[in-house]
């Protein structure tokens, strides 16, 4: 087998697993909540964003690492991390211990997200970056929905601790090839210098921008110290930036930004993360909620035309974007994801499985057709030497959006239900025939959101637009990476 082949199935394996463990936690809080002792609404709540959070806190910097150090190196040493966090998780005995594992997988997920991406780009060569990287980034997003779908199956049959021990055996093979198949083809830096202080900025003005957004949308701060945590996260960023325009080694390179390619493809993606990023969260709300109470599977079962239309239309823009560009693509994603929203926004309070599967559909191959060009333009505009730093751009913006979209959808729900009513639907403990007289607001909160996700999408065309003309690349052997 060629070497570009190993990179690609070992880092799908990874970015699947990683993305799998995103959601498939969620579909189960309710039964974690009721069989692990000592497990509040608020330890239940971090289960799910700790993850998240850490992960997206991390990222930038593990890249930066990577390039320091070895991307196979910290790739692997990632695996490793994930596999023994997962076996952790599985054996918590309290809501405190499952939360402080999480953070080990979130760790682990942290070195393989900011690793993958960067990987294979050495290892392909450009004419053939933009189908690598769409199956790679398909199978994030089909992770991420189709652990839904897992979660549901696994705890209604073996328990929820399997949604965690199924990880071990498939971490440790895959473990084991990273270590024997991959190796280096970027040259580590000679004299690697660590940025503490872009470390220490950077970490705490996004651990406290994210925690105040989460906690304040559900009640769990005072408004006036939510809006305080936020302004004083988004100064510290601020703060972050001048930092990294004075160090001699910073952690982002923020030359990367001079590059039109690279910043339209950077601020697209951010924008597409906010858009979409509770997407699903907000569909297991609707699915699982009043009036329709349905079962963690059969709500998983309903996503499978997002993930489906996803996983289909992604290596073909991909293959597609390596021969005639990205930009026809993106801007063809963008318009038929925001199309699927806005369908959405017109969802009664019982939509059938047909009557759900054309927004999802278009939603999902939006996704596909944007994903992997996009990123496959971001990576290439980069400098061979940079691309750990790259990737650990890209997956930050990512799953900074999309904390930061959940804590915007939390506070469009706040708005028009109570926080004992927003509980209630995401512990699961409002059940069929149980009084909740919130329904009419609960189906126009979820309207909004997803109107503002659609505002988001188009907002999106803007930088995909002017990014100018990309052209196809060149079926030329790799670049010099030393």
């Amino acid at each position: 087998m060629q070497y570009k082949w190993l990179v690609l199935s070992n880092t799908t394996v990874a970015t699947l697993m990683a993305a799998i463990d995103t959601n498939i936690v969620l579909i189960s809080l309710p039964t974690i909540g009721r069989e692990l002792a000592g497990t509040s609404a608020t330890l239940l709540l971090w289960v799910l964003l700790g993850y998240s959070l850490l992960t997206a806190v991390v990222l930038l910097n593990f890249g930066r690492l990577s390039d320091m150090f070895g991307r196979v190196r910290l790739y692997t040493l990632g695996f490793a991390l994930f596999t023994v966090g997962s076996a952790l998780c599985g054996f918590s005995q309290t809501g405190l211990e499952l939360v402080l594992f999480r953070l080990v997988q979130a760790v682990g997920a942290g070195f393989l997200f900011s690793n993958s991406a960067a990987i294979i780009t050495d290892a392909f060569p450009p004419n053939e970056r933009g189908r690598a990287l769409g199956v790679n980034q398909v199978s994030i997003v089909v992770g991420a929905v189709s652990g839904l779908v897992l979660g549901g199956a696994i705890t209604a049959t073996i328990g929820w601790r399997w949604i965690f021990f199924v990880n071990v055996p498939i971490g440790i093979v895959a473990t084991i090839r990273a270590r024997v198949d991959l190796h280096e083809l970027a040259k580590p830096e000679d004299k690697p210098r660590i940025d503490w202080a872009g470390n220490v900025v950077f970490a705490a003005g996004l651990t406290i921008l994210l925690v105040a957004i989460t906690l304040g949308a559900l009640g769990e701060l005072p408004d006036p110290v939510a809006i305080a945590g936020s302004a004083t996260g988004l100064a510290l960023l601020g703060l972050f930036v001048l930092v990294e325009r004075r160090e001699r080694s910073p952690m982002l390179d923020l030359s990367l930004f001079r590059d039109r390619q690279f910043s339209a493809s950077a601020i697209a993606m951010l924008l597409n993360a906010l858009a979409r990023g509770a997407f699903t969260f907000i569909l297991v709300f609707y699915l699982q909620g009043p009036p329709r109470f349905l079962d963690p599977f059969t709500a998983g079962l309903y996503l499978i035309p997002l993930s489906a239309s996803l996983a289909v239309l992604g290596p073909i823009s991909g293959w597609l974007s390596d021969r005639y560009g990205p930009r026809p693509f993106l801007v063809a994603g963008l318009l038929l994801s925001a199309s699927g929203f806005l369908w959405l926004t017109t969802l009664g309070p019982a939509a059938t499985f047909v009557g759900l599967t054309p927004p999802l559909v278009l939603v999902g191959a939006g996704m596909g057709l944007f994903a992997a060009p996009n990123r496959a333009a971001m990576m290439s505009s980069a400098p061979p030497t940079r691309r750990g730093v790259a990737s650990g751009v890209g997956t930050t913006f990512v799953n900074t959006g999309s904390t930061i979209s959940l804590g915007v959808a939390l506070v469009v729900m706040s708005s028009v239900l109570t926080r004992p009513e927003i509980q209630a639907i995401f512990l699961g403990t409002a059940k069929s025939g149980a009084p909740f007289t919130a329904g009419a607001g609960f189906l126009t909160a979820i309207h909004l959101i997803f109107f503002v996700a659609a505002a988001l999408l188009l907002t999106s065309l803007i930088p995909s637009i002017l990014r100018g003309r990309t052209p196809p690349a060149p079926a030329l052997a790799h670049e010099d990476v030393d």
